[in-house]
């Protein structure tokens, strides 16, 4: 008998390996009651969620129940194969699969606006293509700005409700409801953390555990249009939620992203150290604990692998070299911090406007291999600027590498400039698709201000930024290149997504 060659082998047990996920799918799906660790395929190989309490019972919790009365659960926009998120191709496959009908769609925000045909795709173009959900929120009372609607595209970016209240329509990504430990705020502009603040350690997980409540309430009032869930299902809600981490578990090019020594993967991120502060890189550590710009060290062992290993093809440690090449890049790559808000006019940095300055990606994503910052900073980096607009040439370059919806644009006259404060300075208006958390406020100086989310599990949920700009890693690479001047080759490009990919 002849021999099979063992690169033969090998490949019949790479794809036997990826025919697991689909088996234990068609299996688990049939029970409601899914394997932990359950593998689902993504663009760069496979994604996983660690359940703490172990399998996820999906017929024993609220968080997998209709709630309201459109058909909607929590689940449904915050999937296990998108690592508990919503990607832009899940929602395009279940339009396909239900002509439109998925509760998904419901036209209270699963639409560009409230007043459509059923099953078109044309007034669900938003969440279609840039997996966007229109939040609707009500216009602070008494702000220091005017707020107008210069470009209207789906006509109803202001409304007035049966209360005369006057609500003002964004559109933004689902967050993912996984690796929340690890939170500095709740929700983009942090409406849900705004009473229970989650910067202090002593009163941190007593407010995480209320805040997370009330979002769980208000999703339910809101996308579910139904009434507030009970205690019981706002406890048992909360408490599935903050035992799940989400990871990406292998890459299809590198293999295992825990094996070697990394400690990549969901249960090496159920294991992180974390407190509100911890690795602050403006200098708050509640511990006295320094800054390090090399926030993420998953890969490290991943630097100097031989260039050799018995059983191992050439193309798996040239891949692993590059995860961890491109998280070097991630920790230390020198970039330019111009014109955002919360850093530029922060007067704790220095004389406003503060000049521009050196940092690395981890100057706002602090955490320690998570990617977040670790104490509440909105930024306003530029994604949600009107580019006809744009005035800043480094903004502009940024926005011309992404995928910008056409979206609501707002005017916002009244507040300064906070990077020019000449006397001769022309009158200032911002032009924007999101005012952020400036609408919770109504402070000019929180004009555009939105968090930064955890970054693992980032291969399984695109697009990205608050408003979906970025179809995938490679924009969102390119646009912090010109936006911050990193002037990155092509190679460590590609080692940067890599690593993103990795997270």
């Amino acid at each position: 008998m002849r021999a099979i060659p063992k690169q033969s082998l090998r490949r019949s047990f790479r794809r036997l390996l990826f025919l697991i996920p689909t088996l234990l799918l068609a299996t688990a799906v049939s029970a409601l009651i899914l394997p932990n660790l359950l593998p689902f395929f993504d663009p760069t190989g496979l994604v996983a969620t660690f359940n703490e309490a172990g399998p996820i019972q999906e017929n024993n919790n609220p968080f997998f129940q209709s709630l309201g009365t459109n058909g909607r659960s929590c689940a449904t926009c915050h999937q296990l194969s998108d690592a508990m998120g919503l990607s832009a191709t899940t929602a395009r496959k279940r339009f396909l699969l239900t002509a439109g009908r998925d509760p998904l769609f419901a036209s209270v925000d699963g639409a560009n606006c409230p007043n459509v045909s059923p099953g078109n795709p044309a007034d669900h173009s938003l969440l279609l293509k840039h997996g966007l959900i229109r939040v609707f929120l009500p216009m602070p009372g008494k702000p220091q700005f005017t707020l107008t609607v210069a470009h209207d595209p789906y006509g109803c970016a202001i409304t007035t409700d049966s209360s005369g209240v006057q609500n003002v329509s964004v559109y933004r990504r689902p967050l993912p409801t996984t690796n929340l430990r690890y939170l500095s705020a709740v929700m983009f502009d942090g409406r849900e953390s705004a009473a229970l603040p989650l910067g202090t350690p002593a009163t941190y997980q007593a407010n995480l555990l209320a805040d997370l409540a009330q979002q769980a309430v208000d999703a339910t009032t809101t996308h579910a249009q139904g009434v507030a869930p009970t205690t019981q299902q706002q406890s048992e809600i909360v408490n599935f939620e903050l035992g799940l981490h989400s990871a990406q578990l292998a890459d299809q090019h590198a293999g295992l992203l825990s094996a070697y020594g990394a400690t990549g993967g969901p249960v090496n991120a159920s294991k992180l150290d974390y407190y509100p502060g911890i690795n602050d890189s403006l200098g708050h550590d509640p511990q006295g604990g320094t800054f390090t710009s090399s926030a993420f060290h998953l890969f490290d062992s991943w630097s100097n692998l031989p260039d050799r290993r018995f059983g191992e093809s050439s193309q798996a440690l040239a891949a692993r070299k590059k995860i961890a090449a491109g998280e070097v890049l991630f920790n230390t790559r020198a970039l330019t911090i111009s014109s955002v808000r919360g850093l530029n006019d922060n007067a704790a940095l220095g004389t406003v406007p503060v000049a521009p300055f050196q940092g690395t990606c981890t100057t706002c994503h602090d955490t320690p291999n998570v990617g977040d910052h670790s104490l509440p900073l909105p930024l306003d980096i530029g994604t949600g600027h009107d580019p006809v607009h744009e005035s800043d040439a480094l903004i502009a370059n940024g926005l011309s590498q992404l995928d910008v919806p056409d979206l609501p644009i707002y005017a916002i006259s009244g507040c300064p400039n906070p990077f020019n404060s000449s006397p001769s300075a022309q009158p200032y208006i911002i032009y924007t698709t999101d005012p952020g958390k400036a609408l919770l406020t109504g402070l000019c100086s929180d004009v555009n201000r939105i968090k930064g989310p955890i970054l693992r599990g980032l291969a399984a949920r695109a697009p990205y930024f608050h408003n979906g700009a970025a179809q995938d890693l490679t924009q969102i690479v390119n646009f912090y290149n010109q936006r911050f001047q990193m002037n990155l080759t092509d190679d460590e490009k590609s080692d940067l997504i890599a690593f993103l990919n990795s997270l």
